[in-house]
């Protein structure tokens, strides 16, 4: 389908939602939409998944192709890809399978295992556990001070703790699983954090790495949402080898997981040159902050033209699939 075919086609754009990340996802979809319609597309419309009539507009707006901005529970999760494939909708990013298995953290790290793709040292919790003394001790020694305590299925840092003392463990693992969803406990992965990129569906290939400088003790939710400058380093400084493996893995575990259209995984690179993956981003965030476009942008991809390739992608996917 050339350019001029392409932009005739009508795009839903969704957005909003339920999750901890609605505000995010609203604001990643007015700018795909406003990309879009800068692109040359006709007919671009934002939908609200949490609107009481977004089915019915979504049915009745006789849609060639959905453009998937919602990131979190019921978006990334595989849940609105199953709607849209009941729908005969094709859409753009991962499908169901790969969407879940990314979205349940513990999942995607056996998933990574199995392609050989350094993982932190885990413990996955069930929600609403109390453990007992002996228990906390035996997290202790296992996995050190400090560690990571996290939901097994939420995004953009939501519920995360670093903790630091072995007295704020109980309380971490309570917030963490306070939505009922599994916990992941996790050794503390020491080094530089960065972030791949990635494009494409059987053609998969990585974007610049990024590499990320917060100042704080995490990449937590306030400094993923202040101006990119003040944390982005695009090319990330590493060795030219370590930097072609990070982008090597990335690849991997974008075809592991069995992504389509983007995905962006991060990494902690130990001193010794070792990425080590943290998770794979099916819907990465699509702000003027996020770190995809940014490192697109480095690439010489302006948004507009990255968002049109994702429909691309879309719709190049669902055309194999018929």
């Amino acid at each position: 389908m050339d350019r001029e075919q392409l932009t005739k086609a009508r795009v839903a754009v969704i957005g909003g939602g339920w999750s901890d990340e609605r505000e995010i996802s609203l604001s990643s979809a007015t700018e795909c939409q406003r990309a879009l319609l800068e692109a040359g597309f006709e007919a671009v419309d934002l939908l609200d998944l949490a609107a009481r009539d977004f089915v019915s507009r979504l049915m009745g707006g006789s849609y060639d192709v959905a453009f998937v901005a919602l990131h979190g529970r019921y978006g990334e999760d595989g849940s609105i890809q199953g709607l849209l494939d009941i729908l005969h909708i094709p859409y753009t990013f991962s499908g169901v399978s790969a969407s879940a298995a990314a979205a349940e953290k513990q999942i995607a790290k056996a998933v990574f295992r199995d392609a050989g793709i350094p993982v932190p040292e885990g413990v996955d919790l069930p929600a609403g556990v109390e453990l007992s003394e002996k228990c906390v001790d035996s997290l202790v020694e296992r996995l050190g001070l400090p560690l990571f305590v996290k939901p097994a299925a939420n995004g953009s840092s939501y519920g995360v703790t670093r903790v630091a003392e072995r007295g704020e463990l109980a309380a971490a693992i309570e917030l963490a699983g306070r939505e009922g969803g599994r916990v992941l406990v996790e050794s503390c992965v020491e080094g530089t954090e960065i972030t791949v990129p990635v494009l494409g569906n059987d053609d998969a290939h990585a974007l610049p790495v990024v590499e990320i400088v917060t100042g704080a003790e995490f990449y937590d939710l306030k400094v993923k949402y202040e101006p990119s400058a003040m944390h982005h380093v695009i090319p990330a400084r590493l060795e030219p080898g370590v930097y072609a493996r990070a982008q090597e893995l990335a690849v991997r575990a974008h075809r592991a997981l069995g992504c389509r259209g983007c995905s962006r995984s991060d990494f902690i690179v130990r001193a010794d040159g070792t990425p080590v993956i943290l998770e794979t981003n099916t819907i990465p965030g699509m702000t003027a902050e996020s770190l995809l476009p940014d490192s697109a942008r480095h690439g010489g991809i302006e948004f507009p033209e990255l968002c049109t390739r994702f429909v691309e992608y879309a719709l190049e996917a669902a055309e194999k699939n018929d």
